[in-house]
């Protein structure tokens, strides 16, 4: 059965000559346009079946399970306070939970009152990088040609901490933290951060940090001219040392890729944690996130917004909405858990708190290119976003090597989103090993979003892996791997992974979705939301601008939800005033109840039963959400209606790419060279006849490449267009390559 876009494909059919005679219009072509919309019409309630049961089926086993979890809690709870009853001793239970309930309650409103004080604080010094390390910094974004409100930190390695001596040949390691509404810092918030596991190993660790307020007329493209600027001067201070590694967490994954793909000169291997590139993936059922443009509004939100805020967007928008996503955590769970462990819980819940009621400002033009450009059009991901008029970012420019850490854990970047680019990007595998890339993915079963780059003790084990092997990613063969965690030995502090890397095709990153059929409906939004963006800016704007001051503006942010929520709270607030003396004289007196009095098992039912309620209206918001989406843009008209949108990209058979200019410029060096090609040609064969390739076996083929002569002697660059241009010719010619090699020995 046709499908009825490729009725529309000029050459593929006869429907579109249809189209330009009436009188051909037979009753067979009607028969079968209606038959494609059919089709097309039978392909979406299929999939919004899909989405709907998938949907209700977690809801169902999910709060069932809960629900039974509850009913059994508190059938126990009441068992335990029967028996309490029956020896006599109830009432001094209740005696015993309401002095501990009251001490808690104090506690835990002395402890947002902190919060409120260390909001107030932040704002006041500029919203510093909440980094747990000492820093001096190197270099200021607003002292260059084109100022931004970017700078680069050296980290300062603690004396308190084991440091390996930093070497003059060790790599040093750049991080990028993402600017999604919070401050920077997030990625050396902990010791055992990414900052921390690169200090270990000695290598120097710079940080890419930002102040709240843009500079004037600041756009992502100046970002990406102060990023490259950055890593010139460490390449300037590092001169004995390879290009550094640039680790991108977040929304600072895909600033990484820009800054790459504009300047593949400067960058070593380049790290993407939970980065989303290919923004319009997911799996149905999984995935809300997504559909928010579909439903709130495109990138006329963005503008709007901005106009508000006088040109600048504030970013306590971008957080609310991420604290929408998960309200049952935000508003209920971690106020609770701090009540319930109020005697623990209170330094890292501040800790926490004070990057993320750190609210930081982006100008209307870089908010405008980011829901543009990647949330909303997804551009990045297709080679087709534009940092400036006429200058496209290819991301196929990278020659550095790439490696991807997604989660399947993470809520706010799946793994699609995370991983999908490359095939959006690439025509198949082999085009990544032509144009010498190397592209290692690697998926953590449980750590969330945060968890990722904050290190937790989930993630600490992959953070250490990838530092170590960095070092050596460089001897892979140009190609597609997946990175995994096989073995390890060894006791929890001191134990070493046996770490492999598997070559992978563009049909195993298929099956990390479920299809990308639902991708489509996507395409109508973008198309939309240019529409829609058109009008506003021409026909709603000016006068949303003109009722705009400075003072509105400056007045809207600072009676933003979020910003009365922490300063209201805080000791500006006289009614506030005697709580420290309360605190105090609670922690004098401090008695918990016994975790088995009856009262506290209650309050945790109770709490369990909360918590449940607002996870409920959550799930069943996000099946409103992707069936209202699925509704509006799933059509057959919006499926054709986004058709310019969508992605499309010609795929190469091998034969095809073998006419490429690069593939023919090393098969006519085939049997020129010498030992140097030789060794490297067998290595690639070796590691091909494999198929998968262990760290060990990886670190000696890059002790051969780095430090045994006449290897050691040839630059990093000559090294790697050899590695590429062997494994062009194992990949084209491999018969050939084989006879071949006693010539060159």
């Amino acid at each position: 059965m046709k499908d009825m876009f490729d009725a529309f494909e000029k050459g593929h059919n006869e429907f579109l000559n249809a189209l330009n005679d009436s009188t051909a219009w037979t009753p067979s072509a009607r028969f079968t346009a209606l038959q494609a919309q059919a089709t097309e019409l039978s392909n979406l309630a299929e999939l919004m079946g899909r989405g709907l049961g998938k949907n209700l089926t977690k809801i169902t086993e999910t709060h069932k399970e809960r629900w039974q979890k509850s009913l059994w809690d508190f059938n126990q709870a009441m068992e335990s306070m029967g028996r309490t009853q029956k020896a006599g001793g109830l009432f001094g239970a209740w005696e015993d939970y309401w002095k501990d309930a009251s001490q808690r309650m104090v506690l835990t409103m002395d402890t947002l009152r902190q919060r409120g004080d260390n909001f107030l604080e932040h704002e006041e010094a500029g919203c510093p990088p909440v980094l747990k390390y000492d820093y001096d910094v190197v270099l200021d974004g607003a002292d260059l040609p084109h100022p931004s409100c970017y700078s680069l930190l050296k980290i300062v390695p603690p004396r308190d901490a084991y440091c390996r001596e930093h070497k003059p040949w060790k790599r040093p390691y750049i991080i990028i933290d993402p600017r999604a509404g919070h401050g920077s810092g997030i990625g050396g918030f902990k010791p055992d951060s990414q900052v921390g596991v690169a200090l270990r190993d000695g290598h120097p660790v710079y940080f890419v940090a930002f102040s709240r307020m843009p500079e004037k007329g600041q756009t992502l493209a100046d970002v990406t001219r102060s990023e490259a600027a950055f890593v010139r001067k460490v390449m300037e201070l590092h001169p004995e040392a390879p290009h550094p590694t640039i680790t991108g967490n977040c929304q600072g994954g895909w600033a990484t890729l820009i800054l790459a793909a504009m300047n593949p000169d400067l960058t070593g291997p380049i790290l993407l944690n939970g980065a989303p590139v290919s923004t319009w993936s997911g799996r149905v059922g999984e995935n809300p996130m997504r559909y928010n443009a579909g439903v709130l509004g495109g990138t006329w939100n963005a503008m709007y917004y901005s106009d508000l805020g006088h040109g600048v967007f504030d970013g306590a928008d971008i957080v609310q909405n991420f604290e929408m996503l998960n309200p049952a955590r935000n508003y209920f769970g971690k106020y609770y858990d701090l009540y319930a462990k109020v005697d623990t819980e209170p330094d890292r819940f501040l800790e926490f708190e004070r990057w993320w009621g750190g609210y930081f400002l982006l100008n209307e033009a870089e908010m405008k290119w980011i829901v543009e450009q990647l949330f909303v059009g997804n551009r990045l991901s297709k080679n087709e976003a534009q940092l400036e008029p006429g200058v496209n970012i290819d991301i196929r420019q990278i020659r550095a090597p790439i490696i991807v850490f997604a989660s399947w854990g993470d809520n706010i970047t799946p793994p699609q989103q995370a991983i999908n680019w490359i095939m959006d990007t690439y025509t198949d595998e082999r085009e990544i090993a032509i144009r010498g890339q190397r592209i290692i993915y690697m998926i953590h079963d449980q750590v969330g979003h945060l968890g990722i780059f904050v290190s937790s003790k989930i993630a600490k084990k992959e953070h250490t892996e990838v530092t170590s092997t960095l070092k050596t990613i460089e001897a892979l063969a140009p190609g597609l791997y997946e990175m995994t965690i096989d073995d390890y030995e060894g006791d929890l502090l001191e134990r070493e992974f046996t770490v492999s890397f598997h070559e992978r095709t563009m049909d195993d990153l298929k099956l990390i979705d479920d299809g990308r059929d639902d991708e489509i409906p996507f395409a109508a939004v973008a198309r939309a939301s240019e529409q829609q963006a058109e009008f506003y800016d021409v026909c709603v704007r000016p006068f949303v601008q003109a009722g705009v001051t400075e003072q509105s503006a400056d007045l809207r942010r600072k009676t933003h939800s979020l910003r009365v929520q922490r300063a209201s709270f805080s000791s500006l607030n006289p009614f506030l005033s005697a709580l420290p003396g309360w605190a105090e004289r609670a922690r004098e007196q401090r008695t918990p109840a016994a975790p088995d009095n009856p009262f506290v098992e209650l309050q945790h039912v109770n709490a369990a039963l909360v918590e449940q309620s607002m996870d409920l209206y959550r799930d069943l918001r996000d099946t409103m959400y992707e069936t209202l989406f699925f509704t509006i843009w799933g059509s057959p008209y919006m499926r054709w209606f986004g058709r310019p949108r969508q992605p499309g990209r010609t795929l190469k058979g091998k034969d095809e790419m073998r006419s490429l200019p690069p593939v023919q410029a090393a098969l006519m060096h085939m049997e020129e060279g010498g030992f140097c090609e030789a060794v490297i040609r067998m290595l690639i064969l070796l590691a091909e006849s494999r198929g998968t390739v262990r760290r060990d076996r990886l670190e000696r083929s890059a002790r051969v490449l780095n430090q045994d002569e006449p290897f050691k002697s040839l630059t990093p660059d000559e090294r790697s267009f050899m590695l590429r241009e062997q494994t062009l010719i194992v990949e084209f010619a491999r018969d050939q390559a084989i006879e071949a090699l006693p010539k060159l020995l």
